[in-house]
């Protein structure tokens, strides 16, 4: 099977005249995701609030350039069902307010993300199901106060939450190029696409068998 390298970026050289600079492909070994970033990105540990009040970790892997902001944040909920466990162990108060959502709260990881997005109040350009080598996603296009756009892609895969963000000013063209180049790895650099429709609700279909590199 065709391996991807794990080492930070590979530089990735692009022709034309709408591109003025190289843009790089990115690979997480941490976080198990590919993009095309415009520059090396910083990454940072952040405390991610839930739709049912835990704080979980995750990160955030960001590059500015040209007035536009490119993202990726990852959020790990493998653990969010025995945190729930822990805090509804021994409770004595009415039976509905001991129950464990963590099944609520897993399931509910992409629409609660695309939630934190539609209360800022934004206009609101396009919202559709999609999938990204079959992982099943939410897809957004917003307009924001300020004029910038936003091109959000929120997926879940194998209990953690990607979020594929990028912010443009009003006059810069879409971030096609970001936009199209999301793609998962596993922990052996391999490159994830399913036969078939993924959901981290469900046990995972099979995969397609790249074939060897030279």
């Amino acid at each position: 099977m065709r391996l991807i390298p794990l080492v930070p970026a590979l530089i990735l050289v692009l022709a034309g005249p709408s591109v003025a600079q190289e843009w790089i492909e990115y690979v997480s070994k941490t976080d198990l995701f590919t993009i095309n970033f415009p520059a090396q990105p910083t990454v940072r540990d952040i405390t991610w609030h839930t739709e049912y009040n835990l704080d979980i970790p995750g990160h955030v892997h960001a590059v500015e350039s040209g007035g536009n902001r490119y993202s990726v944040t990852v959020v790990d909920y493998s653990g969010v069902q025995q945190m729930h466990a822990d805090r509804v162990k021994g409770c004595t108060l009415y039976p509905d307010q001991c129950n464990n959502p963590y099944v609520a709260e897993l399931r509910g990881a992409v629409d609660y993300a695309t939630w934190n997005f539609l209360k800022k109040d934004p206009k609101v350009t396009y919202f559709a199901y999609g999938n990204t080598d079959r992982i099943e996603a939410r897809r957004i296009q917003l307009t924001n106060p300020d004029k910038t756009r936003t091109f959000a892609q929120l997926l879940m895969h194998e209990n953690r939450l990607y979020i594929f963000e990028a912010t443009v000013t009003a006059s810069s063209p879409s971030p096609a190029l970001f936009q199209q180049s999301v793609g998962f790895i596993d922990k052996n650099g391999v490159r994830i696409r399913y036969n078939s429709i993924y959901s981290n609700a469900y046990p995972p279909p099979t995969r397609v068998q790249y074939n060897p590199g030279p």
